[in-house]
């Protein structure tokens, strides 16, 4: 008997979580996250989580388990994915999992590569770089090495961008490579099933969630968090929605500006998301067009499967 996973990607602001309650509801399974940034706790108007009512509907993992402070990577989180997906399965029942984070996904599908080894002093070097020139300063470093794995990352990402210069300093290998040879062995049957709205609506959508997000409490969200002694400097903390509403309490900007600015780069954020997830061929899209179309999004999926 096939060991089956469904699989629910898209970009933000897509439905994704409505996706995977109805079809983990049908399916009396539980959903797996693949968020980066849903796992931490007090993260909940910023990171568009659902609230506790709606997350106790389906049984959810890897939500609200970490403080902010805490450091969290894609290794963790295939080792700790991989368990439940097969404890669910050893359960016969079929997991759902859904996040928009494609490296968060990859490892899931494919797994990753942790073997290259680190290089402290290398690591120093280009530590010292950013602390005198910017997270700019190394993608621009990226870009010049390795422009494919640069293309999926954003300049915020330090750590991933340190760890691909890094990679490349070591083995002359772009990280990319070694992602794609170290595949890893399952007998998992991964379904992958994507959300493809049509772009101006999506924006559309993206626009009106900032808005609903500013008046639910993002900036009374965010003011706590920085009370609480987090702040953008932290990976979890360094993230859309975040990181410029805290340019607007160090009075940087106006919220109207820190407003504007959240919708620009979440766009662009949705934007690298769709870049990601259409270069792998095995995602079957279901084009959504209308609430109606994304509620019947879970029926159209379990047809194709014939489940």
């Amino acid at each position: 008997m096939e060991r089956k996973v469904l699989v629910i990607v898209g970009p933000t602001c897509s439905g994704k979580t409505e996706v995977a309650v109805k079809l983990a509801k049908r399916l009396q399974s539980e959903i797996i996250s693949a968020d980066s940034r849903q796992i931490y706790k007090y993260l909940d108007i910023g990171t568009a989580k659902h609230d506790k009512s709606q997350l106790s509907e389906v049984k959810h993992h890897l939500v609200d388990e970490l403080s902010p402070e805490e450091e969290y990577n894609v290794s963790r989180f295939e080792v700790e994915s991989l368990k439940i997906i097969n404890d669910l399965l050893d359960k016969n029942r079929i997991p759902v999992v859904a996040g928009g984070s494609g490296l968060y996904i990859k490892a899931i599908v494919d797994g990753i590569f942790d073997f290259v080894e680190t290089d402290p002093d290398y690591r120093n070097r280009l530590q010292k770089i950013r602390m005198e020139h910017g997270n700019d300063a190394l993608y621009e470093m990226l870009l010049e090495v390795d422009p494919v794995s640069a293309s999926k990352m954003l300049p915020q990402n330090y750590k991933r961008i340190i760890r691909a210069l890094e990679v490349f300093y070591i083995t002359g290998i772009p990280i990319w490579k070694h992602h794609e040879i170290h595949q890893r062995n399952s007998d998992i049957v991964f379904l992958q099933f994507g959300l493809d709205w049509d772009r101006t609506i999506l924006y559309k959508n993206i626009e009106l969630r900032v808005d609903d997000m500013v008046s639910k409490g993002l900036v009374n969200e965010t003011n706590s968090l920085k009370y609480n002694g987090f702040h953008p400097g932290m990976n979890a903390i360094n993230t859309v929605g975040y990181k410029e509403i805290f340019d607007y309490l160090d009075g940087n900007i106006t919220l109207e500006r820190a407003i504007e600015l959240i919708k620009r780069n979440t766009r662009r954020f949705a934007k690298r998301q769709l870049t990601w997830f259409r270069a792998d061929k095995r995602i079957t899209w279901v084009k959504i067009d209308s609430n109606e179309k994304l509620n019947d999004a879970p029926n159209l999926i379990l047809k194709s499967i014939n489940l």
